[in-house]
């Protein structure tokens, strides 16, 4: 087995964290290659980690060398798996050293050689999640990686002012959202900015997308949940001449020339789940959907 361990950013009290996954995985007889970054940072932490361990910086270089990949980091970290595994049909277990977690499956003080061995038995599931993609009348939106697991927006910038969103499903006009902006999201990413929008909490294997208006002057424009088969479209105006434009964490300016669709993309994200987790847990523990302080 072969496992490859990526981290964005590394907080000091998770440095020794690495190091014991990394002994563990060694231990276990567990070939393990490292994040690029993630091993400059660990060289610079500690000298005893081995140089020669393999490295991987990119979609094309971890191409084959791979059979799951743990994220080591909080969801922003996971998220950013996406621009890595792409259509590779690596699996990625989440381990949270960070806040909430809410996509992290493990939390750090949780990774144990019995989670390795539920690995080398095959004793998890794959959670098969929806990703989205963004596409341009314009190259070099997003360059190689237009894909999102939680959602895309598109907002304004540099100004007070409200943008004009003209959206458009398979090329059926739906609105013209007067507001702050615009969310397409995921069942994933129902449960992220959507959700702090008024958006729905959807089922993660639900194949669905929602559109969600960011600050709407219209009370009666609402969030709409449609088919995740269908193209949405955008047309943007406003005073300003840029507006800001996102997929996930990455955010890049376009101008009211740009033309997005955005559509969902033919591959899946698969998250390991070990026994145990569900989703319907996961919103009550992490969100506290339901609870009720009368009882």
């Amino acid at each position: 087995m072969r496992i490859a361990l990526y981290s964005r950013q590394l907080k000091p009290d998770d440095i020794p964290f690495v190091q014991t996954v990394v002994a563990m995985l060694q231990k276990s007889g567990i070939d393990c290659l490292l994040y690029d970054l993630l091993h400059r940072e660990l060289q610079q932490q500690l000298q005893e980690i081995q140089t020669a361990m393999p490295t991987f910086d990119s979609h094309d270089s971890l191409a084959g060398r791979a059979d799951f990949l743990f994220s080591i980091g909080g969801d922003g970290t996971l998220l950013n798996t996406i621009t890595l595994v792409q259509d590779l049909n690596i699996p990625v277990l989440g381990i949270n050293s960070g806040r909430l977690g809410f996509l992290t499956d493990v939390h750090k003080d949780e990774f144990t050689t019995q989670l390795l061995t539920a690995l080398q038995s095959g004793n998890f599931t794959l959670d098969s999640r929806t990703i989205l993609r963004a596409d341009s009348n314009r190259p070099a939106l997003f360059a190689d990686a237009p894909y999102a697991l939680n959602e895309f927006t598109i907002h304004k910038l540099d100004t007070s002012a409200m943008i004009t969103v003209h959206t458009y499903v398979d090329g059926q006009f739906l609105n013209s959202y007067w507001a702050d902006g615009i969310i397409v999201s995921t069942p994933t990413g129902s449960t992220a900015y959507s959700l702090s929008c008024g958006g729905p909490i959807v089922y993660p294997s639900s194949q669905t997308f929602i559109i969600t208006p960011v600050a709407p002057h219209n009370l009666n424009v609402r969030p709409i949940v449609i088919p995740d088969d269908k193209t949405i479209s955008f047309k943007v105006e406003g005073r300003g001449d840029a507006f800001l434009c996102t997929l996930d964490s990455r955010y890049e300016t376009i101008d009211h020339h740009y033309q997005i669709q955005v559509s969902k993309e033919r591959f899946m994200l698969q998250l390991v789940r070990l026994s145990g987790n569900d989703f319907f847990s996961t919103i009550r523990n992490k969100l506290m959907w339901g609870l009720d302080t009368r009882n």
